[in-house]
């Protein structure tokens, strides 16, 4: 990192109608380093890089590129200064080749009539090279998430970049694919080459960013250097007060019953997971952990009918289950939370009342099938404020909220059927770290008032704090489990990479 700046914004102001998401924010980015922007949902962050990247144009205030003041009027222009920009949510053509994908832009410019495939390939192979060994003939359809985002990143990589923006890159990655992007972006800064990351997540802030910019409420707050502060203070600049119960209190030995709420015995699906046996308790809230791709979430998916042809015996409270659907679970009281919020969690164009009533329509509708608005109203009104939901109105689309807000509003959706037992697949991806100690505090509610909790995370300090035991998947198989102060990451690691069961008697 130099001295040199590259980028400086000074008194930035947004407004959408009467919300001021940018208040008159500053920023500056210098050569060569990896700067850090933190800040809860709603604090401005990607209304600043939308400014960056010229997808919107500010109300007021001046951007400086490379000395020279300038007007970034479209993302067209943004490219054509050198901005990069991955944004945390995947916007690839499902229905073409990882390298169509990655060299679209390009091609488009182009024009050419016909296109040569196996170059597109060879290029395509080179830079995907450095990330991962996906295969660039591939359609992005049949790519799991972490896969489409490593493309998002290649085709970033492809750009002649002197500014790359990074939105919440690791969210989908494993430890090996996220630690593989750590090496490039260091590489890349080593070579001038100047970058913005955003994250949630103090650990890759402070591994791997030299300075950190921190934002609230669209007011500019602070920028330090990494080495020069600790995490706390970064968290309680976010949210403007003292955070000390991320997680909230385990569930005690006088608390446990012994009483069985789940009993999954042999559970197997061919081709991706087998012999998979597993109790949950009364109270307790139960983590399953694994690498991406050991079948963590296949499993969950195989017992709500999701997915697969499942064999093996399900039994809820007592009662032995005879699942042919989702449907069918969703009526035994069994729902799952899908780890793609806005993809299969929640509907962005539809109202809040009408989400959170999406799982089971005909408890608001009347005889003749028709949705009664008061009764889907009431409904979100009374789930909503269980859930402490921060919104306008409920007739305002979900896509208006906040990701945290929208988190809540997926998990009403699951609580508006009343259920016994809720999976929940990544349940605080890309949320502030305000909203996970809500979330957080709202499954512990559930787990005391007797709902069943099991919770899919590849966050280790999650599962950790969250959880009272922790399942480790190990290709496709429980390899382990891990409870009171055996529950710790390098135990939980050689698990989930390792497979030994004796990891956690050393």
């Amino acid at each position: 990192m130099t001295d040199d700046v590259i980028l400086k914004i000074s008194n930035l102001s947004k407004s959408f109608g009467p919300i001021h998401a940018l208040k008159g924010v500053d920023f500056e980015l210098r050569k060569g380093e990896i700067h850090a922007i933190a800040g809860e949902n709603g604090a401005g962050k990607s209304t600043l890089m939308n400014v960056i990247d010229g997808i919107l144009q500010p109300d007021g205030g001046e951007i400086i590129f490379d000395g020279t003041q300038v007007k970034i009027t479209s993302p067209a222009m943004a490219q054509k200064l050198g901005i990069g920009f991955v944004h945390q949510e995947i916007a690839l053509c499902p229905d073409v080749s990882v390298s169509e994908n990655i060299f679209m832009a390009t091609t488009n410019i182009s024009r050419s009539f016909l296109m040569d495939y196996k170059a597109l390939e060879k290029k395509a192979a080179d830079v995907l090279g450095q990330l991962s060994d996906i295969k660039p003939s591939t359609l992005v359809r049949n790519l799991s998430i972490s896969h489409q985002q490593l493309v998002e990143i290649a085709k970033a990589l492809t750009l002649d970049c002197r500014i790359l923006i990074l939105d919440e890159p690791t969210a989908a990655l494993t430890e090996k694919e996220a630690q593989i992007l750590f090496g490039i972006m260091r590489q890349l800064a080593d070579r001038g080459i100047s970058i913005i990351y955003i994250s949630h997540r103090m650990v890759e802030i402070f591994d791997n960013c030299d300075r950190v910019s921190v934002y609230r409420d669209g007011n500019y707050i602070t920028t330090q250097k990494v080495a020069d502060i600790q995490p706390s203070d970064v968290v309680n600049a976010m949210v403007g007060r003292v955070i000390d119960d991320l997680y909230p209190q385990k569930q005690a030995e006088a608390e446990k019953s012994g009483e069985v709420i789940l009993d999954v015995q042999n559970l197997t699906e061919s081709s991706r997971f087998r012999d998979v046996s597993f109790q949950l308790e009364k109270g307790e809230i139960l983590g399953v952990a694994g690498l991406i791709g050991a079948g963590r979430s296949e499993i969950v998916k195989g017992i709500c009918q999701l997915e697969g042809e499942v064999t093996g015996d399900v039994t809820l409270n007592g009662k032995k289950l005879q699942l042919s659907s989702y449907r069918d679970s969703i009526a035994e009281g069994i729902v799952y939370l899908s780890e793609d919020r806005k993809g299969d969690g929640i509907f962005l164009d539809m109202s809040i009342a009408s989400n959170v009533s999406a799982l089971k329509p005909e408890q608001v509708a009347n005889g003749l099938g028709l949705i009664q608005k008061p009764r889907e109203d009431e409904q979100a009104r009374e789930l909503g404020e269980r859930l402490n939901l921060k919104c306008g109105t409920l007739s305002d689309p979900v896509s208006s909220l906040s990701g945290g807000n929208q988190q809540k509003v997926a998990i009403a959706k699951m609580l508006s059927v009343n259920p016994k037992l809720i999976f929940l697949d990544e349940p605080t991806r890309g949320v502030d770290v305000g909203a996970k100690a809500e979330i957080h505090r709202i499954l512990r509610n559930l787990a005391r008032n007797g709902v069943g909790i099991v919770v899919i995370s590849s966050e280790l300090p999650e599962l950790i704090g969250v959880c009272d035991r922790v399942l480790v998947v190990h290709e496709g198989r429980i390899s382990g489990e891990v409870a009171g102060d055996q529950m710790t990451e390098k135990n939980i690691m050689h698990l989930a990479s390792v497979g030994d069961a004796q990891a956690t008697k050393h």
